[in-house]
């Protein structure tokens, strides 16, 4: 935890200066000790990975002083305090207008230590977040919109381009919450249909006695209540893209209408005998086994052969927890616009509660928990009010055995997701083979090879 974070130690007293540096040192952490404030400040930048500890009084320029020129130059460095007894209501009240923490004198190794380590992690996920929001910024085109890290990600973003031109059906599975429509969207945007239509319609949003009239419009006259004739979501996708989300809700004999629309490219509205010409592009989305449906005679077999000619499959956001970071990000971003508010930053206790969360809801929940961060509902955990369970965390609070563990089960879980295969495990994690195998080593995870020998790693 302390090799990517510097603390830079100030203290003009030489023996309170040596003892606090070797007290952060034996603690692991990087440090460099200053006789002045001066010398410190020429180790402050915008965006530098330093902690500073600091006394309060010094000659030349003392701890408020530096505090302030620190605060200057990236309001987000912790500044810790050390003070004497005398000076605590000057402390207290530098906290108020920036200082990150204060330190009474006399104090033990082990109390600035357990100060410090704070501190750092404090900085060092200020610094994730600032890469992250960074990288948000400077992404284009389809990973501006469909983010994610992860190999699953990456694969889903290969195929939208690679299908996005063409006008063949898309079938988009996963389960509720992973981002259907967006998918759907991306392929219409990404495609030579982008000036037309997108036409979304939730199959399951609507009363069975309105749906046709919806889907397929109506006539004057056609039925009571019909006052005036009615394009349908399929005439209106004309030229563009019709999303049918919910597929597996969409009523049988409906079915067999839509199937005759994805044949003959034409449609009737109810209560006409005209035959309209369409070319839409039909997008379908379900959280269900289409094909387990069709065997069991609760969805047309036909209609899915001609909706499932490519099939585009979402996993679900505990599959894929390297995103979460990313996408928390985002999703704070945004609801800190929407909501004119500032975007808050989750500290290493809540990054691991969010990690290590199952999300049933998957990549809605989490947007939720995000407005709910931004608008300050949340507490010192983020998913109180979530229905979702948590896995088991990590034995022992620090960062890096949260980071151990979680890196441990992503790797676990690939290798059974692999039947134990590192060749194949190695190539969905994006990980060398020989990172893997070190990793395993490391972690103590026994995996089978290709060849199905069991190598103990």
């Amino acid at each position: 935890m302390g090799d990517e974070i510097r603390v830079l130690v100030v203290e003009d007293d030489e023996n309170v200066r040596v003892g606090v540096e070797q007290a952060v040192a034996l603690a692991g952490f990087s440090v460099s000790a200053f006789a002045s404030a001066a010398q410190a400040l020429a180790e402050v930048a915008p965006g530098a990975p330093v902690v500073i500890v600091s006394d309060v009084r010094m000659p030349g320029i003392d701890g408020l002083q530096l505090l302030d020129k620190v605060m200057a130059i990236d309001a987000q460095i912790p500044v810790v305090l050390i003070s004497g007894h005398a000076d605590i209501s000057t402390a207290v009240g530098a906290m108020q207008v920036g200082a990150y923490d204060f330190i009474e004198k006399p104090f033990s190794s082990d109390h600035i230590a357990g100060r410090v380590a704070r501190a750092v992690e404090k900085r060092r996920l200020t610094l994730e977040v600032q890469g992250l929001r960074a990288a948000l910024d400077n992404w284009q085109g389809i990973e501006a919109l469909v983010l994610g890290k992860s190999p699953a990600m990456a694969d889903v973003r290969k195929k939208i381009l690679r299908l996005a031109d063409t006008s063949v059906s898309v079938l988009i599975t996963g389960e509720t919450g992973t981002g259907k429509e967006l998918i759907a969207r991306s392929l219409h945007d990404f495609g030579g249909r982008r000036d037309k239509h997108f036409v979304a319609l939730n199959c399951g949003g609507l009363p069975e006695q309105i749906f046709e009239s919806e889907l397929f419009g109506h006539e004057a006259g056609a039925f009571t209540g019909a006052i005036k004739k009615r394009v349908g979501k399929i005439e209106w996708a004309n030229g563009g893209t019709l999303f049918l989300d919910e597929i597996e809700t969409m009523p049988v004999p409906l079915q067999i209408k839509m199937l005759r629309v994805l044949q003959e490219r034409t449609l009737e509205r109810l209560g006409a005998n005209e035959s309209i010409a369409v070319d839409c592009r039909v997008i379908a989305a379900s959280k269900a086994d289409l094909a387990a449906l069709a065997a069991e005679g609760g969805f047309r077999a036909d209609l899915l052969y001609r909706l499932n000619v490519a099939q585009i499959e979402l996993p679900p956001l505990r599959e894929r927890r390297e995103d979460v970071p990313l996408l928390f990000e985002h999703f704070v971003l945004a609801a800190a616009r929407r909501f004119a508010q500032p975007a808050p930053v989750v500290s290493a206790s809540q990054l691991s509660e969010l990690m290590t969360h199952q999300w049933p809801g998957n990549v809605r929940e989490l947007q939720n928990v995000a407005d709910r961060v931004v608008l300050g509902l949340t507490g010192d955990s983020l998913l109180a009010e979530s229905s979702g369970t948590v896995a088991p965390a990590a034995k022992g609070g620090t960062l890096a055995d949260q980071m151990a563990y979680f890196e441990r089960m992503l790797i676990e879980d690939m290798l059974r997701r692999c039947h134990g295969s590192v060749a194949d495990a190695s190539e969905a994690l994006g990980m060398p083979k020989k990172t893997l195998y070190h990793k395993l080593r490391q972690l103590k995870i026994a995996a089978r090879d290709v060849q199905g020998e069991e190598s103990e790693a």
